[in-house]
């Protein structure tokens, strides 16, 4: 995939200081496009898709819901917290308008491993197969997805 000038114009924004302190990218210096590709290729290649990963992350999302701000059990194995912090964040690839600062916290007792993420990253995975860039302190690794939250191998012919 080529760098566009729209994806030009969207690395711009998701620079240090232009929508959040700590930006989008890290230390990562290659093209938009590039992050992208890579974490696609990763999620490939453990035969899942970025819309399993995303309504995975939606699902405990839901669930977690219920519990007020409390860590909850869901399906007996992962405990569950979502928490809110007042403020909305634009998504720098523009779309649907402000994703809510909420907080989703996922711990696989099994693997005794969490994971935390936000609206936006479940926005950034669904829509654009964006885990942010290395080095990013928000980056979420496409592995550590699928291993924590038990992502579902995608059918081939699905």
């Amino acid at each position: 995939m080529k760098q566009t000038p729209e994806y030009n114009a969207i690395q711009q924004q998701m620079q240090k200081g232009v929508i959040t302190l700590h930006g989008f990218l890290g230390d990562d210096k290659r093209n938009l496009v590039d992050i992208i590709e890579s974490d696609c290729l990763t999620v490939r290649k453990r035969n899942r898709s970025c819309k399993a990963i995303a309504e995975r992350m939606e699902y405990f999302k839901a669930h977690g819901l219920a519990g007020l701000g409390e860590f909850i059990t869901v399906d007996d194995t992962f405990e569950v917290k979502v928490e809110s912090v007042r403020g909305v964040l634009p998504s720098p690839f523009g779309g649907k308008g402000m994703y809510g600062k909420i907080n989703t916290t996922v711990t696989n007792k099994a693997l005794h491993r969490t994971i935390i993420y936000t609206d936006l990253h479940i926005h950034f995975i669904a829509d654009h197969g964006f885990f942010e860039g290395k080095g990013s302190p928000f980056r979420l690794e496409p592995d550590d997805l699928i291993d924590i939250l038990e992502v579902p191998a995608t059918r081939e012919d699905a």
